[in-house]
């Protein structure tokens, strides 16, 4: 019998065993490479597609063919590519006589090669292998984000889900990035079957799915898995992605999977992404990694040179340059490895001792005593806004419910103590009102800011973005 009838009729069997949806998800892409009496190569057109045809159904494949050819065949499947690129050797022989079908294979939760697979499958992105919760300095701008995330990465397959999805953001280089790969590999090694993506590999797997007519078996290799991290999500673009990502939220959290998204800004912040999704991520938990302060800088160092004295017997670093380096280089930890980097590479290179002067000349482009960022009171009165969920009209107006005062008093304060208006002008710019209306409400916050450590964060945490 011919290899195209054979499949043809393996093709009608799983048709009737796995159903229509199933079938067409999968198997309606396969092509014939090659056939042999005893040995079959069969291509399909993605690497995500062969890897998870091999992972639950090749078996099925090699027990149809085998009881419709009459005897044992080896089967193997290739993805498809250029012709001459595709030679490969021929398949192995297999080592026992047809199988009965079997049941489609469930995800073993313990095998860390099948747990890789599942990352490599849908083209998740590099985990690195450094970047765990031991190597993760904690402090106090990013205790309770450590505590969020190690929470979801112990958590075991049956317990309940605690906050989800759970959201992360943060500033260029504060590790949010680094927490969400703890998380990954942390949850990884427990039996979770765990995706890592990057938003713009999110994007590039659905676009790819759509190309290839495999959205469906893309979507259902998503809904699959225990635990979704997804990093970067201000870069999700386009419409469709947007509402295939709100669809997989949607999936997974109704069927008490865990999710994990990380962004450079709050939810409600990320103004090109769809309004369905920004409310699916404010719906849990939202926490913010803030600025690093000067103990926690000294912290990554002292932890940077000890593994730098492992690598580099003999070198070491003072603790005035130690302090030094913590108290200048203040943008983030990517400075601050930058910084570490060239005390190691002037040292070893010049064989010059690390000392205060050699420091100084070899990190002077990080140490940035530039002026402050001049902030608009315009920009003031959005972000306020924004922040309490009020309208900037609310704020100019005259309105006196608790919702709009204290946003307003808030704006009034910013507006004083990060610009150089007067009191009389900020006062025209918030509707015309009275200067003395300003100081009073200057007043009220100065003294709540100094009894209420809830009210003085958030007054920090408004105060950054406007700085940055």
């Amino acid at each position: 019998m011919r290899a195209g009838a054979i499949w043809e009729r393996v093709g009608r069997r799983l048709r009737a065993e796995l159903g229509e949806d199933v079938f067409s998800s999968w198997f309606k892409s396969i092509e014939i490479d090659l056939a042999e009496t005893d040995a079959v190569r069969l291509s399909v057109p993605t690497r995500f597609l062969k890897s998870w045809i091999d992972h639950h159904y090749k078996d099925r494949i090699i027990a149809r063919w085998s009881e419709e050819a009459g005897q044992p065949v080896a089967i193997d499947i290739m993805v498809r590519t250029a012709a001459g690129a595709r030679a490969v050797s021929r398949p192995r022989p297999v080592e026992e006589a047809a199988r009965p079908a079997a049941p489609v294979p469930a995800p073993q939760r313990h095998d860390g090669t099948h747990l890789s697979a599942v990352q490599n499958t849908l083209g998740g992105s590099p985990l690195d292998p450094r970047l765990t919760f031991e190597t993760f300095v904690q402090g106090r701008s990013n205790t309770l984000a450590r505590a969020a995330a190690l929470q979801v990465a112990q958590s075991r397959p049956t317990d309940a889900v605690l906050f989800n999805p759970l959201y992360i953001h943060a500033g260029v280089g504060l590790g949010k990035t680094h927490l969400l790969q703890a998380v990954a590999g942390t949850a990884q090694a427990g039996g979770r079957r765990v995706l890592y993506l990057t938003a713009e590999k999110f994007t590039f797997g659905f676009v790819a799915a759509l190309k290839n007519q495999t959205a469906i078996a893309f979507k259902e290799a998503l809904r699959n898995i225990d635990l979704l991290i997804i990093d970067d999500l201000q870069f999700l673009q386009g419409k469709q992605t947007q509402a295939e990502f709100c669809h997989t939220l949607n999936a997974l959290i109704d069927a008490g999977r865990q999710i994990v998204v990380a962004g450079d800004r709050p939810p409600s912040d990320l103004e090109n992404l769809d309004e369905r999704v920004r409310s699916r991520l404010a719906g849990g938990l939202t926490v913010e990694i803030g600025a690093l302060d000067e103990n926690l800088r000294f912290d990554i160092l002292k932890q940077k040179l000890a593994h730098a004295r492992a690598q580099h017997p003999g070198f070491d670093v003072p603790p005035t340059v130690m302090s030094y380096v913590a108290k200048n280089v203040t943008q983030n930890g990517r400075d601050l490895d930058g910084a570490f980097n060239r005390l190691i590479a002037t040292n070893r290179l010049t064989n010059q001792p690390v000392t205060i002067e050699m420091a100084e000349r070899s990190i002077r482009d990080l140490v940035r005593i530039a002026e402050p960022k001049r902030v608009k009171i315009e920009d003031i009165q959005k972000i306020v806004a924004q922040h309490y969920n009020v309208s900037r009209s609310d704020i100019l107006s005259s309105r006196r419910t608790a919702t709009v005062v204290r946003p307003r008093q808030i704006a009034m304060y910013l507006a004083k103590t990060m610009t150089l208006r007067s009191l009389p002008e900020i006062g025209r710019r918030f509707g015309g009102r009275d200067h003395t209306t300003v100081l009073h409400a200057v007043r009220k916050i100065e003294g709540l800011v100094g009894q209420d450590p809830a009210l003085s964060e958030e007054v920090e945490a408004l105060k950054r973005r406007l700085n940055d």
